[in-house]
């Protein structure tokens, strides 16, 4: 049982914020977007007015008051909907779409598209003004660049930025009209630090050096623990006893049992072959998870202002017995003869990282969300996502429903490796049934696997994959 060190965190305001993992990123502090959009300056890519409406056609740019650049492009013919769009975790730099072919494919279905940098003076982590950077972005290419105000605005967000698309879903009354969430850090950043925290803890006590600095990090630190704990990771997988605890590790980091290799997940009646494929998960070398686990935690307390995750107080037995990962780690134990209960209280007994309140707080305020919508919300989830993990969706619809906003959410998933890893048609089937669902008011059948499926398979650009799948319990997340 994970215990808050904070007596009354469920009366936290939780508001603002979020993450991603593969393309751009983010920075801090909060603000209007009225405030965000004042001061702002125009220029465009080229020779266009930098006052009025921009040519179609043309990709126009803009700086906020706070440093946070943007562009946005509109085609000819303009189907009157602007896509806003939330890039994740990395570079402090503005995009409009998650890649080019996506970008392409936008303007060609009639799109018109924007989207921020965040603030670049605050960490990559853009807790503190992603929101108000973007609601400004908005605000600037609505009165600079498009001929007339869009008929409906549609939020997209990716990872981190998916986070963002859902906080802007909170609080987009008036801003925009819906959100489209995609391999979004949806259960919020105190979670995300606490089953990551969790996976590494497990593979420092068990597998490699109990010394091993999982906190307060900087650069140089980063980088040693990444090494070390890879390099404990893969001298365990050696050994039966090593397997069995690997897996255990998994169990907590939430892993799917995913080879990239192969086309399936591991079939779960077969144990050996599921810890196998999770540590191929995990040590898949496009993903380099665990050294993007780490060097996000420096990011995250850099934003946070100290540390916010903590290990103190946490019992291990009563997180894992809720895994869905149980079976398989059990049986692993059971083979290798190792004592799984002594290790869980080895864990639980040697768990004293404690989080700095102060900094939990402002993870909390900037990056846990209430689940209290505002505007419809489609979220999109690979289902063998080994960086934000499938069942941070569970969570996310069980808060949403708690705050009594159930019936403007919906999830869908596909039948893929990776995070992120969605095809264009898929990600066009899911703003096409969100811009649908905006204009009827209604979801109907509109997020059921078979009808995403449809249309993506009717635009005749790329594969799709959508299944009907409901995502397990997300271990170690807090209550």
């Amino acid at each position: 049982m994970r215990k808050t060190p904070l007596a009354r965190r469920g009366v936290l305001t939780v508001t603002i914020l979020a993450l991603s993992a593969v393309a751009a990123a983010c920075s801090a502090s909060p603000g209007s977007p009225s405030s965000g959009a004042s001061g702002g300056s125009v220029t465009t890519h080229a020779s266009t007015a930098t006052t009025g409406p921009a040519q179609p056609g043309t990709q126009v740019s803009g700086t906020l008051s706070d440093g946070t650049s943007w562009v946005a492009e509109y085609p000819a013919p303009w189907n009157g909907t602007l896509v806003l769009y939330s890039h994740g975790f990395g570079a402090l730099t503005a995009a409009d779409a998650p890649d080019s072919q996506t970008q392409s494919a936008l303007l060609a279905a009639g799109y018109a598209i924007a989207g921020s940098s965040y603030d670049p003076n605050g960490s990559e982590w853009a807790l503190d003004t992603a929101l108000s950077d973007q609601f400004g972005a908005l605000a600037a290419v609505e009165s600079a660049v498009l001929p007339r105000r869009p008929a409906r605005v549609l939020a997209f967000g990716t990872s981190m930025g998916g986070l963002i698309s859902a906080l802007e879903a909170q609080e987009g009354q008036g801003k925009i009209d819906g959100a489209l969430t995609t391999c979004g850090v949806v259960s919020g950043g105190v979670n995300l630090s606490q089953y990551q925290l969790d996976g590494e803890y497990a593979i420092s006590q068990l597998l490699g050096n109990p010394a091993t600095q999982l906190v307060g990090l900087n650069d140089d630190t980063a980088y040693g623990t990444g090494l070390a704990l890879y390099a404990d990771v893969q001298q365990a997988q050696g050994s039966a006893a090593g397997r069995a605890r690997v897996a255990l590790a998994m169990a907590f980091f939430n892993m799917p049992d995913w080879n990239p290799d192969d086309p399936a997940p591991a079939a779960a009646s077969d144990p050996a072959a599921q810890e196998a494929a999770q540590y191929a998960a995990l040590m898949d070398s496009t993903t380099n998870v665990i050294s993007f686990y780490v060097g996000g935690r420096e990011s995250i307390e850099q934003a946070a202002g100290g540390q916010p995750a903590w290990t103190a107080g946490t019992n291990f037995a009563q997180l894992f017995a809720a895994s869905s990962d149980k079976a398989e780690v059990t049986a692993l134990y059971q083979a290798a003869k190792l004592n799984l209960s002594g290790d869980l209280a080895t864990l639980s007994a040697r768990a004293t990282i404690k989080a700095t309140p102060a900094a939990l707080r402002s993870l909390q305020a900037s990056s846990d969300p209430t689940g209290k919508l505002e505007v419809p919300e489609l979220d999109l989830h690979t289902i063998g996502d080994n960086l934000v993990p499938v069942k941070v969706e569970n969570y996310y619809a069980k808060l949403v429903d708690q705050a009594g906003s159930g019936g403007l959410l919906r999830q869908a998933y596909t039948d893929s490796f990776g995070h992120c890893n969605f095809s264009v048609s898929e990600e066009l089937a899911g703003l096409d049934a969100l811009s649908q669902r905006v204009t009827t008011g209604q979801w109907g059948d509109l997020a059921t696997a078979a009808s995403l499926e449809g249309r993506a398979t009717a635009l005749h650009l790329d594969s799709a994959h959508f299944i009907s799948y409901s995502p397990g319990e997300l271990t170690g997340a807090v209550p």
